[in-house]
């Protein structure tokens, strides 16, 4: 089977990988996230996604396929980011009480050897409760979910800041569409479920 990488160090995005029982390995990449002046959520998060793909090519294998991902969240038109602190997580998520907000998960694949590169962004909303404030500092503590886009954790305790989440693939509001995932290696020649080397049927 050609090598496959993930370009992230997130140990949820390697948790979700995990579930296709696919060999790879984790590398972090080193791109810059800052968002180019009147960029949409989805051009920032698929342009993102891209570039951690290909900023590996020249770090892996000659036939490997990288995986790249990242994701915002959309708040009252406005992009939101990883709080980094409790304040700020605590913030966000006074704002996003009560609310829907469309998470924007970007996905690509980059052929090292054909240097080419797939990709999509896949919309996952999420509707929140209308939390009280001591409910959304005493997750805050408990959780601390200062890394995460939105400030919360659904594969976690997270989940009870919900009423109900609409979206084609769960594992999208964690940071790995799974589904889009298969499609794309698909694509690539790579099927997850045939065969020992898994190889798509020509």
């Amino acid at each position: 089977m050609r090598p496959l990488i993930l370009a992230s160090t997130s140990p949820f995005r390697a948790a979700l990988l995990e579930k296709l029982g696919l060999p790879f390995q984790a590398m972090a990449p080193h791109t810059d996230e800052t968002p180019l002046p009147g960029e949409s959520a989805i051009a920032l998060t698929e342009r993102l996604a891209i570039a951690k793909a290909r900023a590996l090519a020249s770090d892996v294998p000659a036939n490997a396929l990288i995986i790249g991902s990242d994701q915002v969240a959309v708040v009252d038109g406005h992009i939101v980011g990883k709080p980094l602190s409790e304040e700020n997580a605590v913030r966000q998520l006074k704002a996003q009480r009560g609310k829907s907000i469309v998470f924007y998960t970007a996905l690509a694949l980059h052929d090292v050897e054909n240097d080419s590169t797939l990709s999509l962004v896949e919309p996952f909303t999420v509707h929140f409760r209308d939390l009280s404030d001591d409910e959304i500092v005493q997750y805050v503590k408990k959780e601390q979910p200062l890394w995460c886009a939105g400030s919360f954790k659904s594969e976690g305790l997270g989940i009870c800041l919900f009423e109900r989440l609409e979206g084609r693939d769960p594992n999208t509001l964690v940071g790995l569409p799974l589904i889009a995932l298969v499609d794309l290696l698909k694509q690539s020649g790579l099927c997850v479920l045939t065969g020992p080397e898994r190889t798509c049927p020509a």
